[in-house]
């Protein structure tokens, strides 16, 4: 047996699933709503000294905290930064959906068809509870950690309520890296749900209303009025043009092409010419085009298309992220050595996984990207359940995620991957 497969043998006879789903199901047990944090980010606090890490945690927003802690590996091994989002979205409708069955309440983390369910099951506290009990695998195992351990935990990522789910905690704690109060990593393994492969790329974004503003007027003299949604119908016609044009310019090998999606249309109502009607939108953006030359695009789209010169239009972008208007595109820029090393250590464990791909998704590497630290997506979980009624995650997904973390995190060498790792990059 090779020294790597003797490396496996041994963690999965330390790994023990009852103490794994205990830790999940508590995990989703605790409520952390965008904005209710606390709570649950106390909860990761203490697991933190459950494994002799010293943790810390600081407000980002009043009653909010993040929290991190170190965990020394090896002398002169990197610095490897595992992160996750604390928050969660909300859980109406799943009542409802589930009501009279074992997984009536959102928080129970029921087990059902092979599968933990609860909202953040998948999205994401699997995967953080995956970071803990790899280390506690790894120590049941009298396994040394090869990297020196960098945690965080952070709120505010998912979208929430006005003012909050703009990337408030993930912003703060890239602030302590910036100025040296916590080690600079060397690499970031973020754990956004990724089904067990590895995410290296996705879109940028942003959101946009259009307010289309006219003049209302009774319906009998129409003549009087400006008529807003008339307006709005030729802003939609541009926007889709606009859309078609900009998935024609520019396509990433992983992420695809970007577009301008036309999402909702609110106005009217009474029985009048509409005075003012808003268009809501999202526009997809592949690595390599800028945030900002769609934003120039989009406007002079729609402000080309206006029939009417007293026609005038208002754009909103509610949705900031690490730009003002939105979230830049993420590329990964981690050395291939690293990276054949995690994607070869997933293979262990799962021969099928450790796919390179890119996420359906935007999420917070960038802001680490920024300063500087590379990194890439993996996690278990499903992102195309998340947000639903319908969230879990498979069990053999998050127990074969905490196998294989913990084969990284040891250091071991083991055999290349089946394929190249070709992930896009020009």
């Amino acid at each position: 047996m090779s020294h790597s497969s003797t490396i496996i043998a041994r963690i999965r006879e330390a790994f023990d699933a009852g103490h794994a789903l205990g830790l999940l199901q508590k995990a989703i047990s605790i409520p952390s709503v965008t904005g209710d944090e606390a709570k649950f980010a106390g909860w990761l606090k203490g697991e933190l000294a459950a494994l002799g890490i010293g943790a810390s945690s600081v407000e980002f927003a009043e009653g909010r905290p993040n929290v991190w802690g170190l965990r020394q590996g090896r002398s002169g091994a990197d610095t490897l930064l595992l992160i996750g989002h604390t928050d969660t979205v909300h859980t109406r409708g799943w009542k409802e959906r589930w009501a009279g069955s074992e997984r009536e309440s959102p928080f129970s983390g029921a087990v059902a068809d092979g599968a933990v369910w609860g909202r953040g099951a998948s999205d994401l506290k699997a995967g953080l509870c995956m970071t803990l009990e790899a280390v506690r695998t790894l120590d049941r195992a009298g396994i040394e950690v090869d990297p020196t351990l960098l945690f965080a935990f952070v709120g505010d990522e998912e979208s929430g309520a006005p003012g909050s789910g703009v990337s408030a905690g993930a912003r703060a704690f890239s602030a302590l890296i910036a100025r040296g109060a916590v080690p600079r990593p060397n690499m970031a393994i973020y754990v956004e749900p990724t089904m067990l492969d590895v995410y290296v790329a996705h879109m940028g974004f942003f959101l946009c209303d259009i307010r289309v503003i006219g003049k209302s007027a009774y319906f009998g003299v129409p003549e009087l009025g400006v008529d807003a949604l008339k307006g709005a119908h030729a802003v939609l016609e541009a926007l889709w043009r606009y859309s078609a044009e900009l998935s024609a310019s520019t396509k990433h090998a992983l992420v695809g092409s970007g577009f301008v999606l036309p999402t909702g249309i609110q106005g009217g109502g009474y029985i009048a010419v509409p005075g003012e009607c808003t268009v809501s939108l999202i526009a997809k953006i592949p690595p390599g085009v800028l945030l900002d030359d769609v934003r120039a695009g989009l406007e002079s789209a729609a402000r080309a298309a206006s029939i009417d010169s007293r026609i005038e239009l208002q754009f909103f972008y509610p949705a900031p992220r690490d730009h003002s208007i939105g979230g830049h595109p993420f590329e990964s820029r981690l050395d291939e050595s690293r990276l054949r090393r995690l994607i070869s250590a997933v293979r262990a464990v799962r021969a099928e996984r450790g796919n390179i791909e890119a996420a359906p998704y935007w999420s917070e590497l960038p802001i680490l990207s920024a300063l500087g630290v590379p990194g890439v997506y993996f996690a278990p979980g499903d992102i195309r359940i998340c947000h639903t009624t319908e969230e879990n995650v498979s069990l053999q997904d998050y127990y074969d995620s905490i196998v294989a973390l913990a084969a990284f995190l040891s250091g071991a060498d083991y055999p290349e991957p089946a394929c190249a790792v070709d992930d896009g990059r020009q």
